[in-house]
Formats: structure tokens, C-alpha cells, sequence
């Protein structure tokens, strides 16, 4: 949550140190605990999805 505050670069070096299954743990937490945070996450970076490895 910390991170997010910093900014999306913050984001997305925190998640680069995780492996696949602890970035989609952190997702879901943030998403379920902190609902408004997570979708500001989603409207400043829409292409978390490519973070998370994700190939659709």
C-alpha cells in the first residue's frame, strides 16, 4: 500500500522482487482489503496486468 503512495514505478519494483504467486497474493489482499486503493491502481496502470506476467 506503502508503495502505491510512492507511485506506480514504486509498484512495480516491489512486485518485480516477488514470484508469480506472491504478486497475485498481494493483488488479491490489496483487493479485498483496500477496494478504492486497488482501483486506483488499475486507473493509473491498466497495464498491470503485463506486470503480473499475464499473456491474454
Amino acid at each position: 500500500m506503502e508503495r502505491l503512495e510512492q507511485g506506480i514505478d514504486a509498484v512495480k519494483q516491489f512486485l518485480s522482487t516477488l514470484t508469480s504467486d506472491e504478486r497475485w497474493g498481494v493483488m488479491v489482499q490489496m483487493e479485498e482489503n483496500e477496494p478504492q486503493m486497488f482501483g486506483q491502481l488499475v486507473a493509473q496502470a491498466p497495464d498491470w496486468l503485463e506486470w503480473m506476467g499475464c499473456s491474454f
